[in-house]
């Protein structure tokens, strides 16, 4: 037994010295590092069953149970699907069956049906043990028709009607105005009671589109001067009156962007759309690193958008969330995502997520396309260079320091390739998702071919040709495995002749 023990921690010793790299140790705090999950508390997962008040699962405009808790038993999962920050729906005191938090009644409240502050604090503790960032709504510019200064006529100019009235919530609610002095810092007050009362690791400013343009610079750089690093997301309400490159003058550190959004929605919800089209939209932005959404809560789901086109979800999916994870910008997936969900409408694409559903195989490309934004700072960090578009592939370079990867999204009915010219001839292109390795070819080239409706991500490396080193480290390991078989199997025998 000794020696058997012996030679299991040889073998272990060995994978042990193999080096390690941490690519991430000296890379800068940056928003554009995370993998973002937004989640709508109520409708996500419920921890607490016990709790029944105010709840109806079968309607659409009530509680339907998901609390903080929820989110709690679910860290684990996320964090081994790649997720690195989570995204909370506001969690304000909110009047009856305000279930998406727009319908606001105290802000130094959470409300009931979601959880406590001591749940709330429990998560994030929580999550950073994981090495995760958790960050919530903060809605600026909305409170309920029942809060109280509707009662106050003293505060009759802090308040009026929403001025963007399609949302389904509008009905209910005020709009403030930020123009007003004591508004502007009653709003910077309750930031500073979260930001005081919790280890939150940022906002998602709710409506900035909404919110005066002064306002959202004194309200951003306060926070800034607070916490350098904590991070603000800007969410975009009215897709078609938002003046994005207004808020660039702000110190938000990303911004959703709906016309990349409907991009990467359409192209990829078919087979044959060009990819260049998403890569042409993201050039026009006013800002070259955005929230990248392909999902989001008040609209049909982007697997549904597929499947009419009798896409497969694995195929479709991988190409969108190829694209997503490896070009500038930060990813922001919605709950349900990673199974994938369905949902129609608003109606269907809040319900609770079913859990107990889900195809293994995505979730585990989820986890592997994270894995490689995680492991190669070129693909968070690095610039970006169109290299070709053919028909419906494109194939782009991502730059950093030292390091260069190339992304190739064919999103064609036929297998396609593009000619990569400014590649030394002692180099090739190691890929990671399909394992394909590219060598220069006679004419000098190295030709990236890659399947109809796939993908695959490179990394430039030295050309050394076989690795004996590698190979021979395999040969020693099965050698010794075959070793400890064959003087286990004699030591056996020897047992039962001795009987």
């Amino acid at each position: 037994m000794l020696k058997e023990n012996k030679l299991l921690i040889l073998v272990t010793v060995i994978f042990v010295l193999l080096p390690v790299t941490n690519v991430n140790a000296e890379e800068p705090n940056s928003i554009h590092n995370e993998v973002i999950y937004d989640i709508l508390v109520d409708r996500f997962n419920n921890g607490n069953p016990e709790e029944t008040i105010e709840i109806d699962v079968d309607d659409p405009n009530a509680y339907h149970g998901g609390d903080i808790q929820g989110i709690i038993d679910q860290l684990d999962r996320l964090k081994e699907t790649g997720i690195t920050t989570i995204s909370l729906s506001p969690l304000m005191n909110n009047q009856q069956n305000g279930y998406h938090g727009y319908w606001i009644v105290d802000y130094f409240e959470i409300d009931e049906q979601l959880g406590t502050m001591e749940d709330l604090n429990q998560l994030i503790e929580e999550a950073h043990h994981r090495d995760m960032k958790v960050v919530m709504d903060m809605v600026i510019n909305y409170a309920a028709e029942s809060h109280e200064v509707t009662e106050d006529s003293s505060k009759a100019k802090w308040w009026g009607e929403p001025s963007y009235t399609a949302a389904t919530w509008s009905n209910n609610a005020i709009q403030w105005n930020l123009n007003q002095p004591e508004v502007a810092e009653t709003m910077i007050g309750v930031a500073d009671y979260w930001m005081e009362e919790t280890d939150i690791d940022g906002f998602t400013l709710h409506a900035v589109d909404q919110a005066p343009i002064d306002f959202l610079q004194e309200y951003t750089q306060h926070i800034k001067e607070k916490d350098e690093d904590f991070y603000l997301i800007g969410d975009i309400l009215d897709s078609e009156a938002a003046n994005i490159q207004e808020l660039e003058e702000t110190s938000l550190d990303i911004v959703a962007n709906p016309m990349l959004h409907e991009s990467l929605k359409q192209v990829f919800s078919n087979v044959d759309n060009p990819v260049s089209e998403v890569y042409n939209q993201w050039e026009n932005l006013e800002t070259d690193s955005p929230l990248i959404t392909i999902d989001g809560f008040t609209e049909e789901r982007f697997t549904n958008a597929y499947s009419k086109n009798q896409r497969n979800s694995l195929t479709a999916w991988t190409l969108a969330l190829t694209y997503m994870y490896t070009t500038p910008g930060t990813p922001q997936i919605v709950q349900g995502t990673e199974l994938p969900m369905y949902g129609g409408d608003e109606e269907e694409s809040q319900r609770l997520v079913p859990f107990n559903s889900g195809d293994p195989e995505l979730k585990e490309f989820h986890t592997r396309i994270a894995s490689l934004r995680n492991e190669f700072p070129a693909l968070r960090q690095g610039d970006i260079e169109l290299v070709d578009s053919v028909d419906s592939m494109v194939v782009f370079k991502r730059s950093y320091q030292d390091q260069t990867m190339y992304v190739a999204i064919n999103n064609g009915s036929e297998s396609a390739y593009v000619d990569v010219t400014d590649i030394d001839g002692d180099k090739q292109l190691r890929g990671y998702l399909q394992d394909n390795l590219v060598r220069e070819n006679q004419e000098g080239n190295h030709r990236i071919g890659i399947p109809r409706e796939s993908v695959e991500v490179y990394e430039v490396e030295d050309d050394e040709g076989l690795n004996w080193w590698f190979i021979g480290f395999i040969v020693i390991v099965i050698l010794a495995f075959i070793a400890g078989v064959i003087y286990l199997t004699l030591k056996q025998r020897k047992r039962e002749c001795n009987k």
